[in-house]
C-alpha cells in the first residue's frame, strides 16, 4: 500500500506514543513534534448580576513547556441561564495560546435587571484541544442575583420569645409574616433617597427599594446591599403602616435579629400619625429600637420631640448585651409598654428606660395619640457614620413577628 505524505506525521506520533509517555503536538508548519503537552486549567467562578449590564472575564491558565501554539475550541453546552437574555459570551471560539502566553480570557457580558431570580449557571465545554491537554473540559460559571435577598441569609435558630397573650390584655393586631409576600393591607413601601436627595434628613447613603424586602420562612427580611442604583451605592428597604394601621397605648412586642457592621443603622420605630399636619418633630417619634452597626451589642430606646426642627430635642438610653453576645446572633424581643403619660422600653422583658412628661421638661408631650410603625435599615448617615472596608454586605434585619396588645 502506498501512503501519501500526510500520513507520515500520524505514524510518527503513534510510534512515539507507543514507546514514550509523551504527547504529540503539531507545529504551525504542520510538522509533528513530540513533547509533554502543557495543561490548561481554570477555576469555577461566580459573577454578580447587577441592575445594569456588567462585563466579566474567566481566566484560563496554561502551564508547562510547549513548542507550538496551543488551540482549543469551546461552546456553551448547558446551564440554567438563557443566552441572549441573561448573558452573552463575547469571546469567539477557538482560543489560541501563542508560545509566550500563559493565560487567555473568556469575556462574558452578564445582563442586568431588577428582577429577583434564583442563582443561574452557564456551562462552557472545551473540546478539540491541539498542542495542549485539558485538565477538565467543562467550566461552570454561576450568576448570583444581586436582587436575591436570601444571599448569605442566616435565620437564627434561637433567642428570646414572648407569649401570644397577656393577662388582662387582648391582641389588637399582629403580623407574623407567614404569607409569601408583605401584606399590602398592613404595609406600604417608602422608596427613594428621601427629601429628595437629602438621605431622609440624615445624609444616609441608601436608596430604598421594594425589592430589598422579602418574606422567608415566616420572617420579614429587609436586606441592605452594596448595590449601585439611582446614583446611590447602597440599597435597602423602608416599610410603614401609615394610613393602614395606627396605634395608641398598649404593649408592643417585636422579635427581631439585627444586622451589624460599620455604617449600618437598623430601626424599629414609630411616628405620630399627624405628621402631615404638624410635621416632624412636633408629631413625636418613638424609636423602640435603633442600633449603630459598629456597636452590635448595644441598642438604644429614643424619643424625639419639639415644636419644630429648630427646637428639636431627643432623649435616649442604651441597653448592652453581656459578654461577646450581639443582636445578630439570635432573636431578641424589643417591647414597649405604653399608657397615658408613660412609655417603658424593654428588651427581653428587661426594663431599661422610662419616659414621662417630666422627661421632656417644659416641652410639649406628643406621645398620647396615634402612631404608626416604620421598619427600615439605613446605610450611613449622621448616626452610624458611613460604611468602610470592614463592613460586610449584604446585611439583613430579620423580624419574626410584631404584636400589639391592648
Amino acid at each position: 500500500m502506498i501512503l501519501s505524505s500526510r500520513y507520515f506525521p500520524m505514524l510518527l506520533c503513534f510510534a512515539a506514543s507507543a514507546l514514550l509517555t509523551y504527547g504529540c503536538i503539531e507545529d504551525d508548519d504542520g510538522i509533528a513534534v513530540v513533547d509533554n503537552l502543557p495543561s490548561m486549567t481554570f477555576d469555577e467562578v461566580t459573577f454578580a448580576e447587577a441592575d445594569i449590564d456588567s462585563v466579566y472575564e474567566v481566566t484560563l491558565k496554561l502551564s508547562g513547556a510547549r513548542q507550538a501554539n496551543g488551540v482549543v475550541s469551546f461552546l456553551v453546552s448547558g446551564g440554567t441561564a438563557e443566552g441572549g437574555l441573561d448573558y452573552e459570551v463575547i469571546t469567539k471560539s477557538p482560543l489560541v495560546f501563542t508560545q509566550d502566553e500563559a493565560e487567555k480570557k473568556v469575556t462574558i457580558l452578564v445582563k442586568g435587571d431588577e428582577v429577583r431570580e434564583a442563582k443561574e449557571t452557564i456551562q462552557l465545554t472545551f473540546y478539540n484541544p491541539k498542542n495542549l491537554a485539558l485538565g477538565k473540559d467543562i467550566l461552570t460559571v454561576s450568576i448570583a442575583d444581586d436582587d436575591d435577598n436570601a444571599a448569605g441569609l442566616i435565620i437564627p435558630a434561637g433567642g428570646y420569645t414572648t407569649p401570644n397573650e397577656y393577662p388582662g390584655m387582648t391582641l389588637e393586631w399582629a403580623d407574623e409574616f407567614n404569607g409569601e409576600s408583605l401584606n399590602p393591607a398592613f404595609w406600604t413601601h417608602e422608596t427613594g433617597d428621601g427629601c429628595p436627595n437629602c438621605g431622609w434628613g440624615n445624609q444616609e447613603l441608601q436608596y430604598y427599594r421594594e425589592d430589598n424586602t422579602s418574606i422567608v420562612d415566616g420572617h420579614l427580611v429587609i436586606t441592605a446591599k452594596k448595590q449601585k442604583y439611582a446614583n446611590k451605592d447602597y440599597t435597602s428597604s423602608r416599610i410603614v403602616t401609615k394610613g393602614k394601621k395606627v396605634f395608641k397605648y398598649g404593649r408592643i412586642d417585636i422579635r427581631a435579629a439585627l444586622p451589624k457592621g460599620q455604617g449600618l443603622w437598623p430601626a424599629l420605630w414609630m411616628l405620630g400619625s399627624n405628621i402631615d399636619v404638624v410635621s416632624w418633630p412636633a408629631c413625636g417619634e418613638i424609636d423602640i429600637m435603633e442600633l449603630s452597626g459598629n456597636l452590635p451589642n448595644r441598642i438604644l430606646g429614643t424619643i424625639h420631640y419639639g415644636a419644630n426642627t429648630s427646637s428639636h430635642q431627643y432623649k435616649s438610653a442604651p441597653l448592652y448585651l453581656q459578654g461577646n453576645a450581639n443582636f445578630q446572633d439570635e432573636f431578641h424581643v424589643f417591647s414597649l409598654k405604653w399608657v397615658a403619660d408613660k412609655i417603658e422600653f424593654l428588651v427581653d422583658d428587661v426594663l431599661f428606660y422610662t419616659v414621662t412628661p417630666a422627661t421632656l421638661g417644659n416641652a410639649s408631650y406628643p406621645f398620647n395619640k396615634n402612631f404608626f410603625f416604620i421598619f427600615n435599615v439605613a446605610v450611613g448617615g449622621t448616626f452610624p457614620g458611613n460604611p468602610d472596608g470592614s463592613t460586610p454586605f449584604p446585611q439583613h434585619m430579620i423580624v419574626d413577628y410584631v404584636r400589639v396588645f391592648k
